[in-house]
């Protein structure tokens, strides 16, 4: 068991990311995989809407899936959704994503009273180098 406890787990992360979002951003189909005392993991499935005319993964698809997955981090680590917006998002796209299936770490930096901050690794599934990392800073909107 993780720091978390029994109080949040996978299950109420996936129906977080069913019933919280926009429609296109539920559509990306994203899962959580495990929760740990540090961060949560995810897939992003293989989706060849996310492919542009390059023949990688869009950043915007990743960009979008790393906000989302901090989120509901956030939400593992507090016990419960607690309604907050992003402040700041800072991506580095350090090598294309081929399509398939990506692997997301995140990790919370800090989690305060009002902000949070928090850092987003995707990789390819099955690869170790890391495609794009994301920093971001979030302000929590209740207490």
């Amino acid at each position: 068991m993780n720091e978390f406890g029994p109080k949040f787990g996978i299950g109420q992360a996936n129906d977080l990311l069913q019933r919280i979002f926009a429609p296109w951003i539920v559509d990306l189909g994203l899962s959580a995989t495990g929760f740990d005392d540090y961060g949560g993991t995810f897939l992003l499935p293989a989706n060849p809407r996310l492919v542009h005319v390059g023949g990688v993964v869009c950043g915007q698809a990743t960009a979008s899936a790393a906000d989302t997955v901090s989120v509901v981090t956030l939400a593992a680590m507090n016990g419960r959704f607690r309604i907050c917006t992003t402040v700041d998002l800072t991506s580095h796209f350090i090598r294309p994503l081929p399509p398939g299936d990506i692997e997301i770490r995140c990790d919370v930096l800090s989690n305060g009273k009002r902000m949070a901050f928090v850092r987003v690794e995707q990789r390819a599934k099955g690869d170790a180098r890391v495609a794009t990392s994301a920093t971001m800073a979030f302000a929590y909107m209740e207490e």
